[in-house]
């Protein structure tokens, strides 16, 4: 019995499942979660020495990589003059001036401790400015495990075939409404309906956790459209896209100004962090200026800051860096998209910029009803089958891969692809 299978026989007698959250099991897949004592680079390994090619990188944030180096020495530095203070800080202030730098939409931000704890925040922000209750979300999308978001959610919900959630009341989700993704129309409907009711419309510009799904075009335009005709707010859940499609996120890369953004661990380089920001007037609203009230003890932890400080900083002083990203991202799954097509293998392969998945259907996906035709047990699989190979990929159908700027084209990328199409030649 391997190292990984002695923990998780200990760990399911202690927590739930075995797990801290229920993206990290492996039970949709049947596996056992890989119990992981480091990594580095594009590379994890486990507790009993197997090193992966990692494609989750933390479910997003290692766009640098795994301990890159400077992130690791700010992490240090920082980590020696104390851990926390429950205290203002001058790296608090910095974060939010790069952050205000350097996406265009945001003129004043607030740093939380999660992408969920940031979405629960912004929609309170959001309802406070507008005196409104109602909120449009899209069937399929994540917003985190607040109450008012279980509705329809996709990510580990999805996964688990769980439609809602067990202890949520009825009260909290009665003014959450629900559209289809990629679906003007639905969305038009909601606001003929209701529209003077309507405090927000959020979205993940490109839904990330039903898989990977692109925005048709004119989908997020239309957004902003609707939301300006009847006084609603924007705003766009960018804790997967943010700083990972472009240095602005996905509002930059597609052109789209929303009115308040969420952002999650990437401005962190990992670490448990998070912010929500946007016009002025909305975040003034904010206590202790205004009267919609947030608060968080470890908000704007020193340690937290210093890495996300030295990887945005990085980012943003690395001209080319997203260029790069990008085009690697197209070469990699161009090539993945030949060698499912060349072995006969259904499937629909979504991607943009270093986000991609798989779906193994013979069906469009644009949305959560597309995305459920996958063949799960397909997945499955196809997953075992990586994963025995030094291929560390999302325990789920309904996950992204993720790319960053460590793996290298000649080296992991290459080595992926030729697992994958050992794989796909053998088994179809």
């Amino acid at each position: 019995m391997s190292r990984s299978e002695e923990l998780f026989r200990e760990a399911v007698t202690l927590m739930p499942g075995g797990v801290n959250s229920p993206v990290r099991a492996f039970g949709s897949v049947g596996e056992t979660p890989r119990f992981i004592a480091s990594a580095k680079g594009a590379y994890m390994t486990d507790v009993d020495g197997n090193a992966y090619i990692d494609y989750v990188g933390s479910w997003g944030p290692m766009i640098l990589g795994h301990n890159h180096p400077e992130v690791l020495k700010s992490v240090m530095e920082a980590a020696a003059n104390g851990l926390s203070y429950g205290a203002a800080t001058e790296s608090e202030v910095k974060m939010a001036k790069l952050i205000c730098e350097i996406v265009p939409s945001i003129e004043m931000v607030r740093m939380v401790n999660s992408g969920t704890e940031a979405v629960m925040s912004a929609l309170r922000a959001a309802r406070g400015f507008t005196g409104r209750n109602k909120i449009i979300k899209f069937t399929g999308c994540y917003h985190g495990h607040t109450d008012a978001m279980l509705v329809k959610a996709g990510s580990g919900v999805m996964t688990a075939g769980v439609p809602d959630s067990a202890g949520v009341p009825e009260g909290c989700t009665k003014d959450t409404l629900s559209a289809e993704y990629n679906n003007l129309d639905s969305v038009r409907t909601l606001f003929e309906n209701c529209g003077e009711e309507i405090a927000a419309v959020i979205v993940e510009p490109v839904g990330a956790n039903m898989g990977v799904v692109p925005p048709e075009e004119g989908f997020l335009e239309g957004l902003r459209i609707l939301c300006d005709k009847y006084g609603s707010l924007l705003i766009f859940d960018e804790v997967i896209t943010g700083f990972r499609l472009s240095l602005s996120g996905a509002q930059g890369y597609f052109g789209i100004t929303p009115d308040l953004t969420t952002f999650g661990k990437i401005i962190g380089a990992g670490m448990p962090v998070g912010a929500y920001g946007g016009r002025r007037e909305v975040m003034e609203m904010v206590a202790p200026v205004g009267a919609v009230y947030q608060a968080g003890t470890l908000s704007g932890n020193p340690v937290a800051m210093a890495a996300g400080l030295a990887q945005l900083t990085i980012l943003k002083e690395t001209p080319d860096f997203y260029e790069n990203l990008n085009k690697k991202g197209d070469w990699f799954f161009s090539q993945m998209e030949k060698l499912l097509t060349d072995a006969g293998v259904p499937h629909c392969l979504n991607h943009i910029g270093s986000l991609g998945c798989v779906f193994f259907t013979d069906k469009k996906v644009t949305d959560y009803a597309s995305a459920k035709t996958s063949d799960t047990t397909a997945y499955g699989q196809y997953f075992k089958h990586m994963i025995n190979h030094g291929i560390y990929l999302a325990p789920s159908q309904f996950e992204a891969m993720f790319l960053s700027a460590a793996h290298q084209k000649e080296r992991e990328l290459a080595k992926t692809l030729e697992v994958m199409g050992a794989y796909f030649e053998k088994n179809n």
